[in-house]
Protein backbone atom coordinates (compact mmCIF):
# COMPACT_ATOMS: atom_id res chain seq x y z
CA UNK A 1 0.00 0.00 0.00
CA UNK A 2 1.38 3.37 -1.00
CA UNK A 3 1.85 5.79 1.86
CA UNK A 4 2.88 9.40 1.54
CA UNK A 5 3.54 11.45 4.65
CA UNK A 6 4.12 15.18 4.50
CA UNK A 7 5.89 17.28 7.10
CA UNK A 8 7.30 20.75 7.52
CA UNK A 9 4.17 22.87 7.45
CA UNK A 10 3.54 25.63 9.94
CA UNK A 11 2.98 29.33 10.51
CA UNK A 12 5.36 31.64 8.68
CA UNK A 13 5.48 35.38 8.16
CA UNK A 14 5.18 36.78 4.68
CA UNK A 15 8.57 36.95 3.02
CA UNK A 16 9.83 33.95 4.92
CA UNK A 17 10.77 30.49 3.70
CA UNK A 18 9.64 26.97 4.38
CA UNK A 19 10.78 23.51 3.37
CA UNK A 20 8.19 20.79 3.06
CA UNK A 21 9.12 17.13 3.00
CA UNK A 22 7.39 13.98 1.84
CA UNK A 23 8.31 10.44 2.82
CA UNK A 24 7.07 7.71 0.50
CA UNK A 25 6.68 4.00 1.15
CA UNK A 26 5.02 1.02 -0.48
CA UNK A 27 5.85 2.11 -4.01
CA UNK A 28 6.31 -0.86 -6.32
CA UNK A 29 6.80 0.97 -9.60
CA UNK A 30 10.34 1.11 -10.88
CA UNK A 31 10.02 4.79 -11.66
CA UNK A 32 7.49 7.41 -10.75
CA UNK A 33 6.91 11.10 -10.81
CA UNK A 34 6.43 12.96 -7.56
CA UNK A 35 4.65 16.22 -7.10
CA UNK A 36 3.11 18.78 -4.80
CA UNK A 37 -0.38 20.18 -4.85
CA UNK A 38 -2.12 22.63 -2.55
CA UNK A 39 -5.64 23.56 -1.57
CA UNK A 40 -6.39 26.96 -0.13
CA UNK A 41 -9.47 27.53 2.03
CA UNK A 42 -12.56 27.65 -0.12
CA UNK A 43 -10.66 26.83 -3.31
CA UNK A 44 -10.03 23.79 -5.43
CA UNK A 45 -6.85 21.83 -5.19
CA UNK A 46 -4.18 23.10 -7.57
CA UNK A 47 -0.92 21.76 -8.95
CA UNK A 48 2.28 23.29 -7.58
CA UNK A 49 5.29 21.34 -8.84
CA UNK A 50 6.43 17.97 -10.17
CA UNK A 51 9.74 16.18 -10.55
CA UNK A 52 10.62 13.21 -12.72
CA UNK A 53 12.08 9.95 -11.44
CA UNK A 54 15.66 10.94 -12.21
CA UNK A 55 15.19 14.51 -11.10
CA UNK A 56 16.28 15.69 -14.52
CA UNK A 57 12.91 17.23 -15.27
CA UNK A 58 10.88 19.60 -13.14
CA UNK A 59 7.67 21.44 -13.82
CA UNK A 60 6.19 24.34 -11.87
CA UNK A 61 2.90 26.15 -11.78
CA UNK A 62 3.13 29.73 -13.01
CA UNK A 63 1.85 30.94 -9.64
CA UNK A 64 4.96 29.69 -7.83
CA UNK A 65 7.63 29.68 -10.53
CA UNK A 66 10.79 31.39 -9.33
CA UNK A 67 9.92 31.00 -5.64
CA UNK A 68 9.72 27.23 -5.37
CA UNK A 69 12.22 24.42 -5.85
CA UNK A 70 11.27 20.75 -5.89
CA UNK A 71 13.82 18.02 -5.25
CA UNK A 72 13.91 14.32 -4.44
CA UNK A 73 16.18 11.66 -2.98
CA UNK A 74 15.36 8.27 -4.45
CA UNK A 75 17.70 6.46 -2.09
CA UNK A 76 15.64 7.75 0.81
CA UNK A 77 12.27 7.79 -1.02
CA UNK A 78 11.78 11.40 -0.07
CA UNK A 79 10.84 14.59 -1.81
CA UNK A 80 11.09 18.21 -0.74
CA UNK A 81 9.59 21.53 -1.68
CA UNK A 82 11.47 24.69 -0.81
CA UNK A 83 9.22 27.76 -0.86
CA UNK A 84 10.80 31.19 -0.62
CA UNK A 85 9.33 34.66 -0.33
CA UNK A 86 6.10 33.24 1.04
CA UNK A 87 2.94 35.24 0.45
CA UNK A 88 -0.39 35.14 2.29
CA UNK A 89 -1.93 33.60 -0.83
CA UNK A 90 0.38 30.62 -0.37
CA UNK A 91 -1.67 29.66 2.67
CA UNK A 92 -3.02 26.20 1.97
CA UNK A 93 -2.83 22.54 2.79
CA UNK A 94 0.05 21.13 0.77
CA UNK A 95 -0.22 17.59 -0.51
CA UNK A 96 2.48 15.21 -1.66
CA UNK A 97 1.52 13.05 -4.64
CA UNK A 98 2.92 10.29 -6.79
CA UNK A 99 2.17 9.39 -10.38
CA UNK A 100 3.17 5.97 -11.69
CA UNK A 101 2.95 6.86 -15.38
CA UNK A 102 5.62 8.29 -17.64
CA UNK A 103 6.59 11.94 -17.30
CA UNK A 104 3.77 14.02 -18.76
CA UNK A 105 3.53 17.51 -17.26
CA UNK A 106 0.42 18.38 -19.25
CA UNK A 107 -1.52 15.86 -17.18
CA UNK A 108 -0.39 16.91 -13.72
CA UNK A 109 -2.82 19.78 -13.44
CA UNK A 110 -5.51 17.10 -13.30
CA UNK A 111 -3.90 15.21 -10.44
CA UNK A 112 -1.80 12.14 -9.73
CA UNK A 113 -2.37 8.54 -8.64
CA UNK A 114 -1.54 8.61 -4.93
CA UNK A 115 -1.90 11.28 -2.28
CA UNK A 116 -0.72 12.12 1.18
CA UNK A 117 -2.95 13.62 3.84
CA UNK A 118 -1.40 17.05 3.62
CA UNK A 119 0.43 19.55 5.78
CA UNK A 120 -0.90 23.01 6.54
CA UNK A 121 1.09 26.10 5.63
CA UNK A 122 -0.17 29.40 6.99
CA UNK A 123 1.44 32.65 5.91
CA UNK A 124 0.70 35.70 7.99
CA UNK A 125 0.88 39.20 6.53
Amino acid sequence: QVQLVESGGGLVQAGGSLRLSCAASGLTSSSYTMGWFRQAPGKEREFVAAISWSGAYTYYADSVKGRVTISRDNAENTMSLQINNLKPEDTAVYYCAVDSKAWNPAQYHYGMDYWGKGTLVTVSS
